[in-house]
């Protein structure tokens, strides 16, 4: 059985104060369920949010980007092992912003990948087309390179424990969504890509959907073919919002 999951991607927003009141808040009022939820809050945060969501916590915490590095003189960045150290269980690699805004390439995210898995982490491996890509037809050639690209490095059993997210560029933050058709035609293209790699066991890998998911949208994305799961960015900024989607 796959895992359901819902991730709560916070970017460069909630400080540790307000980070910390967010969890109190949605713990105190979280019914529980059999998905896993997943928060990402800003490396500043993490202590506070591990600390609010308590000893033992019924969610899973992550961090949003790790160095290629166990260690070093990087300045400014944080490692892999560090993140598993405070307490973190997944690693998100490959997210857009990462992509357009920071310029990594498809074999920083395979570096990466490979750094989270030794580490005793779970990469979220982010892929997904922009507009002009979408507009010449090319979404299922970008999303399959980015995958196959980006887990490389990983063997048939790190594969395996891989989450996928497919992001479509052109609906993140932008109030557009793909369809659940949509949606569905391409987590079959990545479900097809991991089965070429991994064969029957393709069918344990989670793969998400991210892209402008909201409380109105969030059940019937997930009613979609092969959608395991949300990545979410905006909606998990305010607890009745997050609430809400974690419910559908």
């Amino acid at each position: 059985m796959r895992k359901r999951i819902f991730a709560a991607n916070w970017k460069m927003n909630h400080g540790p104060t307000a980070a910390a009141g967010f969890i109190r808040e949605f713990r105190s009022r979280w019914n529980g369920s059999d998905a896993e939820i997943v928060f990402f809050p800003s490396a500043l945060a993490f202590a506070a949010v591990r600390a609010a969501a308590g000893d033992p916590s019924p969610f899973k915490l992550g961090v949003q980007n790790v160095y290629f590095a166990d260690h070093g003189a990087f300045t400014g960045e944080n490692s892999a092992p560090m993140a598993k150290d405070a307490g973190a269980d997944y690693v998100l690699v490959g997210h857009s912003e990462r992509r357009h805004v920071f310029g990594e390439t498809d074999a920083d995210c395979a570096a990466k990948c490979a750094i989270v898995e030794r580490s005793g982490l779970t990469p979220l491996l982010c892929v997904g087309e922009t507009l002009d890509q979408r507009e010449r037809g090319e979404t299922s050639t970008v999303v399959t390179r980015q995958l196959r690209e980006g887990l490389a490095r990983l063997d048939q059993i790190e594969l395996t424990t891989s989450v996928i997210a497919y992001e479509p560029v052109w609906a993140i933050g932008t109030g557009k969504n793909a369809t659940p058709e949509d949606a569905a035609k391409t987590h079959g293209v990545l479900r097809s890509a991991l089965t070429e790699l991994i064969g029957d066991r393709a069918s344990e890998v989670s793969i998400l959907y991210g892209g402008s998911v909201t409380p109105a949208n969030a059940a019937q994305i997930l009613s979609a073919q092969d959608v395991d799961g949300v990545l979410v960015g905006g909606a998990s900024l305010e607890v009745e919002r997050w609430l809400s989607i974690c419910s559908s």
